[in-house]
């Protein structure tokens, strides 16, 4: 299992657009090949700042095969335009 983990800083005052329309993103990564869950966290210290969590089955399912997707085109449009910064990505393996 590859636990995904991604700051998202979201532009001020498009928070509860944000949340909104992350639910309706949600129904296609969990939708994926190699999706085995996903969880979102709003930060309590600092407005606009979330965590988001996903577990894949492997790398590839995430960085080939969900990327590599036409559905993560759709994905990319619903939710690309509420980060600033643009979130790095990093993929962790449990110890």
């Amino acid at each position: 299992m590859i636990l995904e983990a991604v700051i998202l800083n979201i532009k001020s005052g498009q928070e509860y657009e944000f949340e909104s329309v992350f639910k309706n993103a949600s129904i296609i990564i969990s939708s994926m090949p190699g999706y085995l869950s996903h969880e979102l966290h709003r930060c309590i210290e600092v407005r606009g700042k979330y965590l988001l969590l996903v577990k894949w089955e492997t790398l590839a399912d995430h960085t080939v095969g969900f990327r590599g997707s036409t559905e993560y085109q759709e994905w990319k449009k619903m939710l690309h335009h509420f980060y600033d910064p643009f979130p790095t990505v990093e993929h962790f393996e449990q110890v």
